[in-house]
């Protein structure tokens, strides 16, 4: 039960954060999730995240920081196993996954609720 508590806290304090850089700063909200996503990029290349990722759980695993992290390790893991071309290539394939439920659940939700554009 610690754990699930653990990780309530950590991506509600993510959360928390992101609004805060919302509410007081003109960044918009794409810039802020480039940003969450190349700090979880930069972190994991520190080799900060995946201690962090341990101890947090699901709380760090689950935002945008995470998905620069994973994109970070298929990067790695790509330029060992192949090479120059593994940089291009290593990112995709780690959150393909993630990408594509990403995708297909954002056009299910739009063709049950019926989205309209704001004026």
């Amino acid at each position: 039960m610690m754990e699930v508590v653990k990780a309530f806290l950590v991506g509600g304090l993510i959360c928390a954060v992101v609004q805060i850089l919302l509410d007081r700063t003109k960044l918009m909200p794409g810039r802020i999730m480039v940003l969450l996503v190349v700090s979880g990029a930069i972190l994991g290349f520190l080799g900060i995240y995946e201690p962090f990722l341990e101890w947090a759980g699901a709380g760090a695993g689950v935002p945008l920081l995470g998905f620069g992290n994973s994109l970070w390790k298929g990067v790695v893991k790509s330029l060992g196993e192949e090479g120059f071309l593994g940089i291009f290539k290593g990112g995709l394939t780690a959150t393909s996954a993630g990408i594509a439920g990403a995708i297909i659940f954002g056009y299910l939700g739009a063709l049950i609720f019926k989205p309209k554009m704001k004026e």
